[in-house]
């Protein structure tokens, strides 16, 4: 897959067959949207583009609002649609002058200027254009006039997607993992850098990897304790991942570490990621270290168990 920055550095694409959106999660709804778009470009010999946009519209549209939890950062998107098989995805820079293009502008000026579209694949309630005036009826009308297919993606699919995406944030904000994996079509995962801690871990027998995110709007699952797999230094191995303040040493700091099981390497500063299996306790403050130290023997053992 061809990844595009620079709308003023396109390559002519072949009977593009494009989509727009997002795609935060690349989950499987999304992939409904892109086997539709690979079909398409194969019945025309043309090639997959799909636009995305960054920053997420909502960060600069409603700043003040809600900060966005993404469900994967750019990169991590390029990744996922890389496997799907799509040719090209054109990131385009959000910014307010964008927002503020006419529907027309966006349509004449953006799309079928840059992209010269052979089929335009779109939600039946997409909008676009200043105040979001423009919409699957105006690609409608000018249809005709610049010559491309127009296939819309009907209602109940699209209401769907929605439900999906809302449903995969609210699983992971509750622990409920094995329902958003099963949304995704795989392990919901963070990226980030091995830090310093405290190392309060280690004086307890479970030397843990402290990470931070590589991306500060990533959603962050609910806090407790979950079997994950770890992969640092292109070697995966099991381990017991907690997010939380440390209660029993009255923590205040939200942390998220994992004791990786039967690995004593340093890796501090190091790339990892995590990949969340399934759900083991919520965080909870113990009467005693000793209490803690038991619990979390039990955390491992489990985790080694779910991770396989």
């Amino acid at each position: 897959m061809q990844v595009h920055r620079d709308l003023q550095q396109l390559p002519v694409f072949r009977n593009a067959v494009i989509t727009i959106g997002t795609f935060d999660g690349v989950h499987t709804g999304h992939q409904y949207i892109l086997q539709q778009l690979q079909e398409a470009a194969a019945a025309c010999n043309g090639e997959t583009v799909i636009i995305t946009f960054d920053p997420h519209p909502r960060e600069v549209l409603a700043p003040h609002n809600q900060p966005v939890h993404l469900l994967t950062t750019l990169e991590e998107k390029i990744l996922l649609l890389e496997k799907q098989g799509i040719h090209h995805l054109v990131v385009v820079p959000f910014t307010k002058a964008f927002s503020e293009l006419s529907a027309k502008a966006y349509l004449e000026d953006f799309l079928i200027s840059t992209f010269k579209p052979h089929t335009i694949i779109i939600g039946y309630d997409h909008r676009f254009g200043h105040n979001r005036e423009g919409g699957l009826e105006l690609l409608e009308a000018e249809q005709q006039k610049f010559g491309f297919r127009l296939l819309e993606i009907p209602q109940q699919v699209v209401h769907n997607l929605t439900v999906s995406s809302t449903k995969i944030r609210k699983s992971l904000q509750e622990g409920a993992i094995q329902l958003a994996n099963e949304l995704l079509g795989y392990p919901y995962f963070i990226n980030g850098t091995v830090v310093h801690g405290d190392k309060m871990g280690r004086q307890l027998g479970f030397p843990t990897a402290n990470i931070a995110l590589n991306d500060a709007r990533k959603l962050i699952p609910a806090e407790g304790v979950y079997a994950v797999t770890v992969t640092t230094g292109g070697h995966t191995h099991k381990g017991a991942l907690n997010i939380g303040t440390r209660p029993t040493f009255n923590g205040r700091e939200l942390r998220i570490e994992v004791f990786i099981l039967d690995f004593d390497e340093e890796i501090y500063g190091e790339h990892i990621r995590v990949n969340f299996l399934d759900y083991i306790r919520s965080d909870k403050k113990f009467d005693s270290v000793e209490a803690l130290v038991l619990q979390m023997k039990d955390d491992v053992a489990r985790a080694r168990v779910i991770a396989g």
